[in-house]
């Protein structure tokens, strides 16, 4: 008997940074929306910290926490459960924890027999407890296809020596060769060294990333991306060419818009009512998420690149580990020279809610494909400043598109506050953007297109997985 959407049970395993968390909370929503139970397994702590469930699908999805193990070298801080809690060099021995809970989800999988299992591209060990439980796997990109189609390929990842694929870092300042038609997406220099070495490099884990994700792309029963054709057409449909196995794209899952103001008092509501005073698309939002950690450089010359744009802001800043304090956290005078021109929010921001005010223009940020969806829901101009895993490659491929304008760099990928400024004017005032702004408030039409990503597109995702029991009822 065919299954319907009710009787489907989707088990998702995230890997434990919130750049991944995120999506698979909102893939979750999405289908649960479609009528499909949700098992979301995480760690205590990270389900604490994500959104809370629409009442109406409470009875959906279920939070299932398992509590992450402690290595006894006492090689992760103590509370630490994703990669937000700690510095880079740290995890590895994160890895070796998440690792760990392959056996608690092997005894949860044979008990409660999942019709589905959609996982991330750190459970390689997924693979087996799938195969011995007979339930599918599927992988989820949390990328772009652009990003994944050039960092993807099944034989590059497992280091194909015959194909020679990824031989070096040189090899990926250029498009690969299965990209068949014109692409800019690539890695520059400084950004290719570290690219390589987080890909293929050894880790204290003793499993290198590209060798995981590898054994998932080889073994799983497809593959699902949070991307549409309407936006990368032409890098989805080399995707399905590359992997030979379905590559099934889920819309962008966009965030549905805050209708009315949620904040009114506090300081975020004095935020709210500057913004208020703010001319029409006058405003730049910037933020860098919280995965990359700034240096006290960037960060100042990030704030002189503002102040020497002489346009609105408003900065949600993420605390530097390297601050005293709040004060110490911005150049000397700063807060003093821009007050009444912009606003600094040292910790917590409402993200949508900022996004979704009339007199933001335009985002300033790190070019993560989650931010990058939710910028453009609202049409706002990008302003692009990529640092780690997929972020460059995203930016070449907004620029490419004439989506946004990427910050100037040095060959060693310092910037500058000139440059700061120079990319903000460009973006949001100057003539020579004006393409820019226009493209970028079109998108907004896909971007923001609920139905689409939701009745067609998770739609046909959730035909995708009860049809894969109508085909396999004989097996």
């Amino acid at each position: 008997m065919e299954k319907m959407a009710k009787d489907l049970h989707v088990m998702m395993l995230p890997w434990s940074a919130f750049g991944h968390l995120i999506p698979f909370f909102h893939l979750s929503i999405a289908l649960a929306k479609a009528g499909v139970k949700i098992s979301f397994v995480s760690t205590p702590k990270n389900i604490q910290r994500l959104p809370k469930i629409p009442s109406n699908l409470e009875t959906l999805i279920n939070f299932v926490e398992f509590s992450l193990p402690t290595p006894q070298d006492e090689s992760l801080p103590e509370g630490a459960e994703a990669t937000v809690d700690i510095p880079p060099e740290k995890i590895p021995f994160l890895k070796i924890a998440y690792d760990l809970l392959q056996y608690p989800l092997n005894k949860f999988v044979a008990d409660q027999r999942p019709d589905w299992i959609i996982i991330d591209l750190v459970s390689h060990w997924m693979v087996d407890i799938s195969r011995e439980n007979n339930v599918p796997l599927l992988y989820f990109s949390v990328f772009s296809a652009a990003s994944f189609l050039f960092l993807g390929h099944p034989g590059c990842l497992a280091g194909d020596s015959q194909k020679n694929l990824r031989p070096s870092w040189e090899s990926m300042t250029s498009p690969p060769e299965w990209v068949d038609f014109p692409s800019s997406v690539a890695f520059r220099k400084h950004e290719a060294i570290g690219a390589f070495e987080w890909i293929y490099g050894t880790n204290a884990s003793g499993i290198s990333d590209a060798e995981r994700v590898a054994t998932i792309l080889n073994s799983c029963q497809g593959m699902v991306i949070r991307s549409c054709t309407e936006f990368e057409g032409d890098y989805l449909t080399s995707l399905n060419k590359i992997m030979k196995k379905p590559v099934v794209p889920l819309g962008l899952l966009p965030i549905v818009k805050p209708k009315a103001r949620q904040i009114t008092d506090g300081s975020w509501g004095e935020i709210f009512d500057w913004l208020d005073q703010q001319k029409r698309k006058s405003v730049i939002f910037v933020s860098f998420g919280s995965e990359f950690k700034l240096t006290r450089d960037q960060v100042y010359e990030i704030a002189y690149g503002l102040e020497l744009s002489g346009l609105p802001f408003l900065w949600a800043l993420r605390k530097p580990n390297w601050a005293i304090d709040d004060v110490d956290a911005l150049p000397l005078g700063f807060s003093q020279r821009t007050r009444g021109k912009g606003i600094v929010s040292i910790g917590w921001a409402p993200q949508m809610e900022i996004l979704g005010h009339p007199s933001i223009g335009g985002s300033l940020f790190h070019s993560g494909w989650g931010s990058i969806i939710e910028t453009l829901e609202f049409g706002h101009s990008l302003i692009l400043l990529p640092f780690i895993i997929d972020q460059p490659l995203n930016a070449r491929y907004l620029v490419e598109k004439g989506l946004g304008v990427e910050v100037e760099r040095s060959e060693d990928g310092s910037f500058s506050r000139d440059g700061i400024a120079k990319a903000l004017r460009v973006a949001m005032v100057r003539e020579e953007g004006k393409e820019l702004r226009a493209r970028a408030n079109e998108a907004a039409k896909i971007f923001g297109d609920e139905k689409l990503h939701q009745e067609h597109y998770i739609g046909k995702f959730v035909e995708f997985l009860k049809s894969y029991y109508e085909d396999h009822k004989d097996c």
